[in-house]
């Protein structure tokens, strides 16, 4: 079966078909607009999507009366740093804007892929974090950019 469009998410979903077979993807394939996938039943899909968009943890991508195909994001190992002022904030902020990592922001976390020298630099400057396996909504992105 070849996907090319979303049919919608569960999330504002009004009425669910009965049976829901799963793709787990890692959050980094989100990104991806023409992939080969397989869902928790043994089924092959290709996804080619037509729109310029990313997929999302419960994007369905095939429904009909009995049947839904739906994606489920897989947890990433995270830090979830939890600064206590703007100052911190503004110095981790800045590090890691420096090191071009991609960052998300929940509430009044920042979420970062775990990477064992960010957490030698949270530690450095007695900035509060956790590391904990956590899923997320949309990939990392890497945002292109040159010191030229």
């Amino acid at each position: 079966m070849l996907i090319e469009t979303i049919v919608g998410n569960v999330a504002t979903l009004e009425k669910r078909a009965p049976h829901v077979e799963r793709v787990y993807l890692e959050s980094d394939h989100l990104l991806k607009r023409v992939q080969r996938v397989v869902t928790d039943h043994g089924n092959e899909l290709g996804i080619r999507l037509k729109d310029n968009r990313e997929l999302v943890d419960g994007d369905i991508l095939y429904m009909d009366d009995k049947n839904m195909i739906v994606i489920n994001v897989l947890e990433d190992d995270l830090i979830t740093i939890q600064p206590v002022s703007i100052q911190q904030m503004g110095d981790i902020a800045h590090q890691l804007g420096n090191r071009h990592l991609p960052a998300q922001f929940e509430g009044d976390e920042m979420l970062v892929q775990y990477d064992y020298l960010v957490e030698e630099l949270l530690q450095q400057l007695n900035i509060p974090y956790k590391r904990e396996k956590r899923k997320v909504q949309k990939a990392f992105r890497h945002i292109g950019h040159s010191h030229d």
